[in-house]
């Protein structure tokens, strides 16, 4: 539990500082305060919103940024799927954890071995970056041009740096390691010609399709092959 809760305030401690640069650059890009927050609040969706900015800024048309926003969140769907069996959630919770379940917040519980600590990583990393996030966001977007490129202030590496931080313990299988290697491949080869939103899928279609193929067949379903 305690080894639970850790992670998840450090990675939400580190994601929610790199909120400061979305509000920046939002608000460069032409969004208003008001909208910017309206993002953070209700989209809660870091690569979406940026993806959604991203368009805006490069001049596309709100139709073009809602559906670029749209299939890069598409993922979530997948987190979704993972998260709901380990929290058992009902109602209200259900809704509260639909909204918290992010990139970090799964990472964090599904690197949990006992029940009660994938719950608390869960939480405390979806609430403690939902929290941060959002009041970041509006520092980075009050602060707007005053900062200069957030770039510059590293704050583009943290999130990214907490995240792998998670996940390098969880290379340790040779099957992991090939997942992330073809993952990487795909991505790398993707990023160049394809929309914003599509690396990531595939990137995500690589390791299903590995799990799906890798996992072993029971003796019934060898004998019906044969």
């Amino acid at each position: 539990m305690r080894s639970a809760v850790r992670q998840g305030a450090s990675v939400a401690l580190a994601t929610g500082l790199y909120g400061i640069s979305f509000g920046a650059l939002s608000v460069v890009a032409g969004v208003s305060v008001p909208q910017t927050m309206a993002l953070s609040l209700l989209l809660f969706s870091g690569g979406s919103q940026f993806a959604l900015i991203g368009v805006v800024a490069a001049g596309g048309s709100p139709v073009a940024a809602v559906a670029t926003s749209t299939l890069l969140g598409a993922r979530n769907t997948l987190y979704g799927a993972v998260v709901a069996p380990l929290l058992g959630v009902r109602g209200w919770r259900r809704l509260a954890a639909a909204q918290l379940t992010i990139d970090e917040s799964t990472a964090v519980a599904v690197g949990q071995r006992e029940p009660a600590a994938t719950r608390a990583g869960f939480w405390v990393t979806g609430i403690g970056v939902f929290v941060l996030w959002n009041a970041f966001t509006l520092l980075g977007a009050l602060a707007g041009d005053a900062l200069g490129d957030p770039r510059a202030w590293g704050l583009d590496a943290a999130a990214g740096a907490a995240f792998l931080a998670l996940v390098w313990p969880r290379l340790a299988a040779r099957r992991a390691q090939v997942v992330a290697a073809l993952a990487v491949a795909v991505t790398a080869a993707l990023i160049p010609v394809a929309p914003a939103g599509i690396p990531v899928l595939a990137a995500a279609a690589v390791a299903i399709a590995v799990g799906v193929l890798a996992t072993p067949r029971t003796p019934s379903e060898r004998a019906e092959g044969a």
